[in-house]
């Protein structure tokens, strides 16, 4: 299947279902500087559930929580804790999208729906994905609300805008599933003859490997190469993978962690270890190796060094990253933050170091 029979034009936005959408929003908008724009709950006449709208460049992320006992979703709290419940996909037709899925495997969640406001129609109908995770087809083509019916423009009682202050974010590069050892090839078919996605790059367990434990991942991508949606699995290793902690914590298949794209990262992470954020750490020696390692960069090797940042190098250029450390008191979800100068690959050379330093956080937490 080629990409124009499946048109997906890019990821509308991520949903989070956490326990406390105010703070979470708090959390975000405080650390990660995004804008908290929309909302909706009790005072907008949605007596389910609270949601906050969050954006910063072109992402969008939707933090929902469940006012009462009766919500449909409050087990995954139990299960998973706070964590992304749906990546929403952008097509030109929520209806053709919903059809030619479930033709083609997809389980059906919720069947093509139409809500309409003042400000127009906005169409969605969600299948099923890895876990409990789903994907959401969109249309707002005919919608020209600030998100979608039911939120409302954000109250400044809640969220004055004055104190809000941008990091330098700019759009999601790719986001990372975790799987159960054995299941990534059923989920690599899966975007394959259900979405249209193919296999940008594969990576074994020689190529993401320490002393103490290995994954295997492979990436696919949409038809345009605007959505990456790279699928770790465990492999055998002599102690327990940072893939088998995420499953055993976040009890099954789910989201591991979001890359985020900026223009500059030595502004974007300084501005985020301002607020707080904590990112993981590679030994110094990292940095004594690095020039004869990818050549000659436009940074500083010393501002890279102060702020932990991660360089690797490919026939198209480089490309420079970072890792939060979890955001939850679970260790499942994280960030990546990740510049692009001409690379299109995923850090392969960093993958040994990175690792290494996710091992020393599970030795802490003594999940290793």
């Amino acid at each position: 299947m080629t990409s124009d029979t499946f048109p997906l034009r890019r990821i509308d936005h991520v949903r989070f279902f956490v326990g406390n959408a105010r703070q979470s929003a708090y959390f975000y908008r405080n650390a990660f500087g995004f804008d908290v724009v929309a909302y909706a709950g009790l005072e907008t006449r949605s007596p389910r559930e609270a949601g906050y709208v969050l954006r910063q460049g072109k992402i969008t992320f939707v933090l929902a929580s469940p006012l009462g006992p009766e919500h449909p979703d409050n087990r995954r709290l139990v299960l998973h804790g706070d964590g992304v419940q749906d990546i929403a996909l952008e097509v030109d037709d929520v209806t053709h999208a919903y059809e030619t899925a479930t033709q083609r495997g997809a389980v059906g969640v919720t069947p093509p729906t139409r809500l309409e406001d003042e400000y127009g129609v906005y169409e969605y109908a969600t299948i099923a994905a890895y876990g409990d995770t789903t994907h959401t087809f969109v249309n707002r083509d005919r919608y020209h609300g600030i998100f979608a019916p039911g939120y409302k423009p954000i109250d400044p009682d809640r969220y004055s805008p004055s104190t809000f202050r941008p990091v330098g974010l700019q759009s999601i590069d790719h986001i990372v599933a975790n799987v159960e050892e054995g299941k990534m090839d059923e989920w690599v078919r899966f975007y394959e003859q259900v979405l249209g996605f193919r296999q940008l790059i594969h990576f074994d367990d020689k190529d993401i490997s320490t002393e103490y434990s290995a994954l295997m991942s492979k990436v696919m991508q949409d038809g345009t190469g605007r959505i990456k949606f790279p699928i770790n699995e465990p492999a055998k290793g002599r102690r327990r993978s940072q893939i088998e902690e995420f499953l055993q914590f976040y009890h099954g298949p789910g989201v591991q962690h979001i890359a985020l794209t900026t223009g500059n990262i030595i502004e974007t992470v300084r501005a985020m270890r301002q607020n707080d954020v904590s990112f993981l750490r590679v030994p110094r020696s990292y940095y004594e190796m690095l020039p004869d390692r990818v050549g000659p960069i436009a940074e500083s090797i010393h501002d890279l060094a102060e702020l932990g940042i991660l360089v690797d190098r490919d026939d198209e250029g480089y490309l420079l990253q970072i890792f939060t450390k979890p955001v939850e008191d679970r260790p499942t979800l994280f960030f990546e933050v990740i510049q692009r100068r001409g690379s299109r690959s995923f850090g392969k050379g960093n993958f040994k170091a990175l690792f290494e330093a996710i091992e020393r956080e599970q030795a802490r937490r003594g999940t290793l």
